[in-house]
């Protein structure tokens, strides 16, 4: 009986659907057919589990490289394939055989039958992520167990039935399969037609009435027809295509790095199902975001197991979506555990700012801090930010000729000079000092509490994460708990690091930009800085901001903003405009993470794609895109309510800042504006 090919899934369907009718048994080819591969080559799955293997090796003391492990895999599963041909006309291998001999190999009495399973669920967990089910083919599939057909799944393949109907579980529709039939657990297989006849027998199957679905001209088509099956064969054009690009961009890999980012985006793609109507957002956060943040935090966790960092703390707010990305690469990317322990700790610069001041006092830095935003503007600024009761302070300050609105920043007219030198003077006072510690020890007194309930003096060193820019945030809490015997080392670990104030680094505490740091020259990644606000608004929380710490009978007090104020309600207006941008993010997380496990690249590998993203999105962006993703509201509690009326000087205002008309119809203002970024980071500025 001749088969019939089909070069189309819909053409499959309309041929499969007439077929069907006259059949009661319908049999299917699993891989390639049911299911699909984002991957173009199946074989790329065993180098992770290699990986896998290697790592729980080197947590058990034996020293093992995974190109061994995968060198030890190919030899034994080749030793089998060579014994089952001597016996059956298919050269088929048996996974549990062969690979609980690779385990005997490695672990020798440590590999027992939990070791077996742990290894085999991790292959498994890696088949399913690189599978996807065919939605329309399934659909029909169901269609047929509604209507009382039977259906069996076969697989030339070397896991066996048990393995299979866990992938075909995962896929979700075991529930409609009478029956699998894998070539690993009797080594007859589709390849020789042996497969047909003991399906045949094993359930009373008759080959007048049975159709078989598959894509192999060989064992799909010519076998089964050989039999008298009715055969379909799909040979998707466009499926070919799709593997193709997937396999050519893993090549190019190879020699030029520049495509291993692009490869690990290329799988990280929705198909079938996934591939649902989106809005624009969730479309940016998903292609443009996620690989960046996903990069991000990959080398944070890369770097914190290098230097045997015992605990990461993610600060909020932005810190938020960072554990959220965390909680899903992690799982793939180190399956063999013994990653740091993780906290999320509630803190903002105006929480903090008060709080840093109560041992050390105010510093000449501290304040320097407050007037790099532009609408703050005299000692009231001061105070509002460090939660500073003027009052008590200005007989101190009328002893240094200073009032509460003297002009402190140059932006503002009226400003002199010798305002910040008074400033100076004033902070070298003793008894202006006692009374800034006397004022900001209530809010220190609560922070040690909320930090020792963190858990956070718990160990000798911690990462502390968060996005940037200057590492205030640190600084500050630095300040805050140095004084403490059993204070640990910090090691900030920031998405990008501008450095616009310098950084007291120490050897207790050290901050460095991963993504991007002004002290590292990196052109492409420094465009980072045309949209800072982007990041911080796509990272940030949904929570409210914390204001303080305070404390109470029972110990201390979180204060959050409340939630009717005016800039409570831009906030949750900014919250929900980038929800669906954050939801991309994290949804593509998932897909990084499985990505770069299996293709087993370092965050450092990918970086030349990432720095094509950068330049390429936000250097050079649409003018719809940048109206689109442009933030509504920009929040920023340490900005004051004041406005210069200094000019702004020329070509201070960012690209990312104009109008869409600009944008549209300015024909070299993104080049224009690179050109004056590529001479700021030239000069250093």
């Amino acid at each position: 009986m001749p088969w019939h090919t089909c070069y189309s899934l819909a053409s499959l369907l309309r041929a499969a659907r007439e077929q069907s009718a006259s059949c009661n048994t319908v049999t299917f080819d699993i891989f390639d057919t049911l299911l699909i591969r984002r991957i173009h080559d199946p074989d790329l799955v065993k180098p992770a589990v290699a990986r896998f293997i290697a790592a729980r090796a080197r947590n058990r003391g034996r020293r093992w490289t995974w190109p061994q492990v995968q060198t030890l895999r190919d030899r034994f599963e080749k030793e089998q394939r060579r014994q089952t041909a001597s016996r059956f006309d298919d050269h088929e291998a048996c996974y549990p055989d062969y690979m609980a001999r690779v385990l005997r190999e490695i672990f020798a009495d440590g590999a027992d039958e939990r070791l077996l399973a742990e290894v085999t669920d991790y292959e498994l967990t890696v088949e399913n992520t690189m599978l996807v089910a065919r939605d329309e083919l399934v659909q029909w599939l169901r269609e047929l167990h509604a209507g009382g057909k039977r259906i069996f799944l076969l697989s030339d393949i070397y896991l066996p039935a048990s393995h299979l109907a866990r992938l075909v579980e995962h896929a979700g529709f075991l529930d409609c399969i009478e029956g699998i039939a894998s070539s690993a657990d009797s080594f007859l297989a589709k390849a020789s037609g042996k497969a047909f006849p003991l399906l045949r027998e094993k359930y009373g199957l008759s080959y007048d009435s049975w159709l078989h679905v598959g894509d192999n001209p060989i064992s799909d088509g010519l076998r089964p027809a050989g039999h008298g099956i009715q055969a379909l064969v799909i040979r998707d054009g466009q499926e070919k295509y799709r593997k193709a690009i997937v396999k050519r961009y893993v090549n190019y890999s190879a020699g030029r790095p520049f495509w291993k980012g692009r490869a690990v985006q290329q799988l990280m793609l929705p198909l079938e199902g996934e591939n649902r109507a989106r809005s624009f957002r969730y479309g940016y956060g998903y292609t443009v975001l996620a690989p960046l943040i996903c990069a991000f935090v990959h080398d944070v966790a890369k770097r914190c197991l290098e230097n045997d960092i015992p605990r990461i703390f993610f600060f909020s707010r932005e810190g938020w979506l960072f554990q959220r990305v965390w909680e899903k690469i992690t799982p793939h990317l180190y399956p063999a555990g013994q990653l740091p322990a993780t906290g999320y700790l509630y803190v903002s610069r105006m929480a903090l700012a008060g709080a840093s001041c109560a041992y050390q006092g105010l510093t000449r830095t501290s304040a320097d801090i407050v007037f790099l935003p532009a609408g703050n503007r005299d000692f009231r600024d001061i105070c509002r930010v460090f939660n500073l009761q003027a009052e008590p302070l200005v007989p101190h300050l009328d002893r240094f000729g200073l009032q509460a609105d003297t002009i402190l920043n140059p932006r503002f007219p009226g400003f002199a000079p010798a305002h910040t030198l008074r400033l100076y003077d004033l902070l070298e006072d003793e008894s202006f000092q006692d009374e800034v510690r006397r004022q900001t020890r209530p809010a220190n007194d609560a922070l040690q509490r909320y930090l020792e309930d963190s858990g956070f003096f718990e160990q000798e060193q911690v990462a502390l994460v968060d996005i940037g820019w200057l590492g205030t945030i640190q600084r500050f809490l630095y300040d805050a708990v140095k004084h403490r015997g059993d204070a640990p080392r910090f090691v900030g670990l920031l998405f990008g690091a501008s450095r616009g104030i310098p950084y007291p680094a120490t050897l207790n505490n050290r901050l460095e930009g991963v993504i991007y740091d002004r002290d590292r020259f990196d052109l492409a990644a420094s465009t980072i800085m045309y949209a800072r606000d982007l990041f911080e608004e796509a990272c940030r929380a949904p929570h409210p901001t914390l204001n303080g710490y305070r404390l109470t009978a029972g110990g201390y007090e979180l204060e959050f903003r409340t939630a009717d104020d005016a800039m409570a309600r831009q906030e949750q207006e900014q919250n929900s405009y980038f929800a669906p941008l954050q939801n991309g993010i994290i949804d593509a997380a998932d897909r990084y993470g499985a990505a770069m496990a299996l293709l087993g690249y370092s965050p450092e590998e990918i970086k030349p794609w990432l720095r094509y993203l950068l330049a390429s999105r936000l250097a050079f962006p649409r003018a719809a895109e940048v109206g689109e993703i442009r933030q509504r509201h920009h929040l920023d509690d340490f900005h004051g309510t004041h406005v210069s009326t200094a000019r702004k000087k020329r070509g201070e205002k960012g690209l990312w800042d104009m109008s869409p008309l600009v944008l549209r119809y300015h024909p070299l203002i993104r080049l224009k504006c690179f050109l004056s970024h590529i001479k700021q980071c030239l000069r250093g500025a």
